[in-house]
């Protein structure tokens, strides 16, 4: 037989090129373990010295995907449904000691590249292969500690490889548990509510492209993203994680970007639109978290709640039923979703209210039964763990079933019809509840449960080619990501997902060289997602170089011909432990909560209600700082930039202003950019900007449109889709295409 492949070997793997067939790498201490047929090489990963069909990459996915899940024991299968918990790819972070589980071992890594003790550990004693990666030095360093696994796992068991995952890394900044990723060196993009700014689905798919491309070149092949909640509920502190409350956009927008992020195409594909540039995109959160009682989050004990007032619950499916399962491209479907931590309050036929992996009809009968959805569902991250504190992010998050025990709690994911454990690196309760399962049901019964998702976990490693091509060329990953050609395209979204809010006398763009005056911006003392006190900041709220490539600043308002104000929208967590449930404001002045409800609709024997309660928020002097430079100008004009994290209320300081853009965390280039004509505004709010905080209070948390919107001093109102350009309002198939939606 003539031979139809050859080896070389690089950087402490080997690669192998089959004519016309698949390439294959293995690291080079086991390439003793290709086996030659039919004059092809294959991996023999088990190492039994014969092509199984799950090692024959000439045979279906399903084919191979339902012969390895036979071969597994219940503990190999066990730990294919765990999910990591945060690992960080730095040293000496200071997020390290946050989001560090209760690890075995200490961390005597002499790079970041290396495997931890604890991660040998559970890769070799657990058998996971799931691992989600957080804060990364560099792609480098991700790349090389991905080698790493993959060469750790090879010569374990069946030799199944890491798949490895990561939350959104593309943003600006890392701002909480969700996006710690970002701020490395990586194309930089508009977060998702200002992806949905710009209206424009196509843009969203063409990150969905690049950013697929990075995350692979990085060793990431699931990206636990997109986040598609209908955000209707504008007090929720992830809102500015959604692409908002318009379930047409939303759905658009959930359909192009996992298009993007999973469609290989070329020499790229291996097949059905799968291959070495596609990234399993894990669709969150079902059946939607955006409706949180009084916005409060679900991550926290006193935000465990989602409500429908307004018996609007079918909506919120909309974004994944109409977006997230019915792809354009040939890959169908995102691969995966996660349930939000909330108990979707009254859904449950059953008549139970526990949180929604612990679900049987969420999970089971509406999205398996009645959407028929059949790839991977991950629980959110430590929902089997004991709650210690309802205020803390890092306690578990068994929302309704407090009372069962860690086994039983497993057992009842299982049985709702999930498939893997989002943020546990523990074997041992999975087991148990198998075991459980077992003594209720039967051995066939349970082993039958447990290889039904095997095949969706091992489906989704298949499809992007980690079975046979695990390993990175290193230096070509330092050089894709976040290369120049990509750079640029997240810089021209982030110039679309500007949105200029007011233009009073056409006083933007700006004269080139004009003298500005920023003002300095004091925000209170405060506390961050992770709880840790975050002081108070009195500082220039910009990088006074980049303004001064476009502008003269001058440091005082008397010498400035226009100030230039920069301010963040109102935040406040919506409890403390000293003064329990409290209003979450989207107002700069001290709330006090008059028109909220008198009880709660969730939990009704239990006080949540805040009415008649006062906050204030941490950012109540960026209010001041504007109104105080509107009174230092006099007659000259005053451009508000917000960075808008969420949506906020206006009336306080819109008549101050001259000119208004809104920033959804894009780079201050940008934003002078627009301001100085250099490129026009075509962002269009993602949302409405409420009247006031009455408005607020009077809607239904899962209504999209039902909130009063703020109408200006120029007469515009600052509804869904409103926005400027230098001619006026803008009216175009956008805003056709997505009126109300």
């Amino acid at each position: 037989m003539t031979k139809k492949w050859s080896m070389t070997e690089k950087d402490g793997y080997c690669l192998i090129i089959n004519e016309g067939g698949a390439a294959l790498s293995i690291s080079a201490a086991n390439k003793d373990a290709i086996i030659e047929v039919d004059g092809y090489a294959f991996k023999d990963l088990n190492r039994n010295g014969i092509l199984d069909a799950y090692e024959d990459w000439r045979l279906p996915v399903e084919k191979r995907v339902a012969d390895l899940a036979k071969r597994l024991s219940i503990a190999e299968i066990a730990g294919l449904m765990l999910y990591s918990h945060h690992q960080l790819l730095s040293l000496g972070n200071g997020f390290a000691s946050l989001i560090k589980a209760p690890d075995k071992k200490q961390d005597s890594r002499e790079h970041a590249w290396d495997l931890s003790e604890n991660q040998m550990s559970f890769l070799k004693d657990d058998n996971l292969r799931h691992v989600l990666i957080a804060l990364v030095d560099d792609a480098y360093t991700a790349a090389k500690w991905n080698n790493n696994a993959q060469a750790f796992v090879e010569g374990i068991g069946h030799g199944i490889p890491v798949n490895t995952s990561s939350d959104p890394r593309h943003g600006i900044a890392a701002s909480g548990e969700f996006d710690m990723g970002a701020g490395s060196k990586i194309s930089k993009w508009p977060q998702h509510i200002g992806l949905a700014a710009t209206f424009c689905p196509e843009l969203v798919e063409e990150f969905g492209n690049i950013a697929a491309k990075e995350y692979r070149a990085m060793g990431i092949a699931t990206a636990l993203s997109p986040q598609i909640d209908l955000a209707t509920e504008p007090r929720w502190n992830r809102f500015n994680g959604t692409f908002g409350p318009g379930s047409r956009l939303a759905a658009d927008m959930a359909r192009a970007y996992c298009d993007g992020f999973q469609n290989s195409e070329g020499d790229s594909e291996i097949n059905d639109g799968w291959g070495y540039d596609s990234v399993n995109a894990m669709a969150k959160h079902w059946p939607g978290g955006g409706s949180g009682e009084s916005g409060r989050d679900a991550h926290f004990g006193y935000g465990m709640y989602a409500v429908y007032p307004g018996d609007n619950f079918e909506e919120h499916l909309i974004p994944f039923t109409e977006g997230a399962f019915k792809l354009k491209g040939k890959t169908g479907a995102a691969s995966a979703v996660m349930p939000y931590y909330t108990i979707s309050y009254g859904i449950d036929k059953s008549g139970e209210n526990v949180g929604n992996s612990y679900s049987s009809y969420i999970i089971e009968d509406l999205l398996r039964k009645e959407y028929g959805y059949d790839g991977v569902v991950c629980t959110d991250w430590h929902i089997t763990h004991d709650i210690t504190d309802m205020s803390s992010v890092m306690s578990g998050k068994c929302w309704g079933v407090e009372n069962l025990s860690v086994t039983d709690r497993h057992y009842r994911v299982l049985m709702a019809g999930a498939d893997q454990f989002g943020g546990n690196n523990d074997a041992g309760p999975v087991i148990a509840a198998y075991e459980r399962g077992a003594a209720e049901h039967g051995e066939a019964f349970m082993r039958e449960r447990m290889e039904k998702s095997a095949i969706r976990l091992l489906r989704n490693i298949f499809r992007v080619g980690l079975f046979e091509n695990p390993y990175l060329d290193t230096e070509a990953s330092r050089e894709l990501v976040g290369c120049e050609e990509y750079t640029q395209k997240g810089y021209q979204a982030q110039l679309r997902s500007v949105v200029m809010l007011k233009n009073k006398n056409n006083l933007l763009p700006l004269k080139e060289k004009l003298k500005v005056y920023i003002p300095r911006r004091y925000t209170a003392p405060g506390y961050n997602w992770f709880g840790m006190p975050i002081p108070a900041a009195d500082e220039i709220p910009v990088d006074t170089a980049v303004v001064g490539k476009y502008f003269e600043v001058v440091d005082s308002p008397d010498r400035a011909d226009c100030a230039f104000a920069f301010i963040v929208t109102p935040d406040n967590p919506g409890y403390t432990k000293e003064n329990g449930y409290q209003p979450i404001s989207l107002q700069y002045k001290s709330y006090t909560a008059s028109a909220a409800r008198t009880a709660s609709i969730a939990a009704p024997g239990d006080d949540r209600s805040y009415k008649d309660k006062t906050v204030t928020t941490c950012t109540e002097k960026h209010l001041d700082m504007v109104l105080e430079t509107r009174k230092a100008m006099g007659e000259k004009p005053v451009v508000v930039f917000v960075k808008t994290i969420n949506p906020a209320v206006f009336t306080e300081f819109e008549g101050a202003a001259d000119a208004i853009v809104l920033d959804f965390c894009v780079q201050p280039e940008a934003l002078m950019d627009i301001v100085s004509g250099k490129t026009e505004p075509t962002g269009l709010l993602p949302f409405i900007l409420p009247k006031d905080m009455e408005a607020v209070e009077r809607h239904n948390e899962d209504i999209p449109f039902d909130i009063e919107p703020y109408r200006d001093s120029c007469g515009n109102s600052y509804d869904f889709a409103f926005g400027l350009n230098w001619s006026g309002v803008i009216n175009d198939e956008r805003t056709k295409r997505y009126s109300k939606g």
